[in-house]
């Protein structure tokens, strides 16, 4: 897997044992093998007095290098030879070589020092940081636990509450803070770090400085009793935050062995806890989606001929309402020149409020100083006509979801604006080639589709179409990088990925509703298999307007899988709207408090009528399992039609998509990564039995069929399924 270790001899004795594993550094087998190899020469040595590990080019090490879990996982040993004994980094290197050395051994830790690269550093007998270094485990984010001693030398280093923070919520530290938690004994400058940490290697042999072996460390330590109630504390904070994981548990229970039965025991139990969650399905989950999400703006065809992106620094923006502001606010935080317009100086007024109150939230809740606030607010500039549109670089469209009044939008742009200018449309459901009909423009129309609301939600989706340029795809790739967005490249049709794969998701819950099953418990359902709402509490939080515009697009290009009820409708009549007119299908209080409410009855009762559909008795008494697999199976049959047409370049982009814009729960993979783990046949053969009960909406889609027919996976790359077939 690469990578190694170096050690120089100085003439004051110190070894410095440097890392080398570019981009940060990362543990392969290959560099633990070799910190191995340099530390017992280091200690063979007569000429070597003390040791100082530091990484190469102002990086100690960002950790285990993930690529590595994947053949692990597949049931391999960790590499050939000695590395495949039980717990051999943890105790035969970490704690036997590095910290049961004869001669001492200090860190020097600058950039990052993450996970493995962490561990490394807390087996050493002192720690020497800059204040910008990042000392943290986030091995938790990944569905797995420290697996090299981080479980026991942590809670003995900055104490049982802290660490038990640390590692539940994979957060990080600065310098300063890993000083004043006893994590690091010294912060310097980056100019001095190696020089300091030489010198303290040396204060520790002359036993000017403490020798500590952090793993036998105690008095950070609480008495048994306390221990263990803060570690029970800690449980069922992690079991009411993840109710559904299980590895937050095996992580505390780790570090109780260690406390009980003493470090050895614990590392042993750390590292049969971490071999058996490494084969997990959180743990595949997750690394799915950490993979995922850095494979999005790899797009061949476009991403692979060598395009620069273009300077993009000026944005104008049409509309400053919801979704207009957000995307303000995004890109003036990011140091964009923003033009908002609007029709008129109320509406003007409004959306500048609105950016305005968007910092104003980041400044109270202290992600922003006041002089940021101003500098920020002062890159955006309200107009009311196109006068300045002549030298944007990009103009993004966020106007009201009418073709009509898009197209006329887009004649506009073309005469006020460059012949460069990228003309993009924040449009959910609307086919671009539709909004550029009446433009000859069509290789810079792109599709620049944010979630509400725009300056928080993660995703960006990229909508081209058969005509994009691939240089508006770079440009508007890099705009999403710099945004922070995580962007996702997709073809042209009703509704592009999240909106399009997700529409079964509301028909499907209304489909059960209409047939006996209860809205509320549906809606407990989905919120307990992980989405952060149930389908219902969402329409109330979209509003009925927007849900039935959609809708009425999937309606009109999908007549045979698509589910039509009446209950949203009949609702609207009587002035139910949703969460903003404080009644949908909860009702709410004024700190805008979800209710269920009983009248809803009534119009389901009507919405029955209305569709001649009598209640089946079966569908009132579904288990959980049944109302996962009706309500998310038909989206997976709509992910693999957004596949099959090419709509995503991979299967793993519509994993994200779906996480990043749907929250669906990322430890569960992504739709197509779960549809996987529960198999193609199984996910047909239930889909056809429901087809033959309740209709084309729970039809399986041609490719489901083929894939189930192979017994084969849902995100093979299409020219694999293809030529299978």
């Amino acid at each position: 897997m690469g990578g190694t270790t170096t050690i120089s001899v100085g003439s004051d004795g110190v070894a410095i044992i440097t890392i080398i594993n570019p981009p940060v550094n990362s543990l392969s087998f290959d560099v633990l093998v070799s910190l191995k190899e340099s530390f017992d020469q280091a200690l063979q040595r007569d000429d070597v007095k003390a040791i100082v590990v530091t990484g190469a080019k102002g990086k100690f090490s960002g950790g285990f290098d993930i690529n590595a879990f994947g053949g692990l996982q597949g049931g391999k040993g960790m590499s050939m030879g000695p590395a495949s004994k039980p717990g051999y980094v943890s105790i035969e290197i970490l704690s036997d070589t590095v910290e049961a050395a004869k001669k001492p051994s200090v860190a020097a830790i600058d950039g990052l020092a993450l996970g493995g690269g962490l561990e490394v550093a807390m087996a050493c007998h002192a720690r020497i940081a800059t204040s910008a270094a990042q000392l943290g485990l986030p091995e938790l984010q990944l569905g797995i636990i420290p697996g090299f001693g981080g479980t026991q030398r942590l809670p003995r280093l900055v104490g049982l509450a802290k660490s038990l923070e640390m590692m539940l919520t994979s957060k990080p530290v600065r310098g300063e803070e890993a000083h004043n938690l006893g994590l690091v004994d010294a912060i310097v400058s980056g100019d001095e770090l190696v020089e300091t940490a030489r010198r303290w290697a040396l204060d520790i042999l002359e036993r000017k400085k403490p020798w500590v072996a952090s793993l036998y460390k105690t008095d950070k330590l609480e008495p048994l009793g306390e221990a263990r109630e803060i570690l029970n504390f800690a449980r069922a904070q992690a079991r009411r935050q993840a109710p559904n994981l299980q590895h937050p548990q095996v992580c505390i229970n780790v570090i109780e062995e260690g406390i009980v039965s003493g470090p050895r025991a614990g590392l042993m139990k750390e590292y049969t806890e971490f071999q058996v969650l490494l084969k997990s399905d959180t743990c595949k989950s997750l690394i799915h989606i950490f993979f995922a999400m850095r494979g999005t703006t790899k797009v061949p065809g476009v991403t692979d001929r060598g395009l620069k992106p273009r300077g993009i620094n000026k944005v104008a923006i049409l509309g400053g309402g919801l979704m207009g502001s957000g995307i303000a606010t995004a890109l003036i935080q990011s140091g964009y020149q923003v033009v908002l317009k609007e029709v008129n100086q109320k509406f003007l007024e409004g959306g500048l409020g609105r950016v305005k109150a968007n910092l104003t939230s980041s400044v109270k809740k202290g992600k922003m100083t006041q002089e940021n606030f101003e500098k920020t607010l002062s890159r955006l500039k309200g107009v009311l006509d196109y006068e300045s549109f002549k030298d944007v670089d990009m103009v993004i469209e966020a106007v009201i979801e009418n073709v009509s009044l898009k197209q006329q939008i887009f004649s506009d742009l073309e005469k006020y604006c460059s012949p460069n200018c990228i003309l993009a449309s924040n449009t959910s459901t609307i086919d671009l080639s539709l909004i550029g009909e009446k433009t000859k423009s069509h290789d810079r129309i792109i599709g620049a589709h944010f979630f509400s609301p725009a300056h928080v939600m993660p995703l960006l989706e990229i909508v081209r179409t058969s005509k994009t340029s691939p240089q508006a795809i770079v440009d508007l790739l890099d705009v999403g990088k710099k945004i922070r967005k995580t962007p996702v490249v997709v073809g042209n049709c009703t509704g592009f990925a999240v909106n399009r794969m997700f529409f079964p998701y509301t028909q499907a819950a209304l489909l059960l509703v209409e047939r006996g099953a209860d809205v509320y418990r549906i809606d407990r359902v989905i919120t307990k298999f992980g989405m952060p709402m149930g389908p219902f509490r969402l329409c109330d939080l979209v509003g009925f307007g927007v849900a039935v515009a959609t809708g009425s697009q999937f309606v009109l290009n999908f007549p045979e899988r698509t589910y039509k009820s009446m209950l949203i409708p009949l609702m609207q009549e009587d002035k139910r709207a949703g969460e903003t007119t404080r009644k949908g299908f909860y009702v709410y209080n004024d700190k805008r408090k979800a209710n269920p409410d009983p009248e809803i009855m009534k119009y389901i009762q009507k919405a029955r009528e209305m569709s001649g559909i009598s209640v089946d008795p079966k569908l009132a008494k579904l288990s959980d399992k049944d109302i996962i697999e009706m309500i998310f199976f038909p989206v997976v049959n709509e992910a693999c039609r957004v596949y099959a047409e090419g709509i995503a370049v991979k299967a793993a982009d519509l994993d994200v998509a779906g996480v990043m814009g749907m929250g669906f729960p990322p430890y569960r993979g992504g739709i197509m990564f779960w549809g996987d783990l529960l198999g193609s046949k199984y996910i047909y053969g239930r889909l056809e039995e429901w087809s033959k009960m309740y209709g084309e909406f729970f039809k399986p889609c041609a490719y489901l069929a083929q894939r189930a027919a192979l017994g084969a996976s849902l995100s093979a790359p299409l020219d694999q399924a293809k030529s299978r077939l």
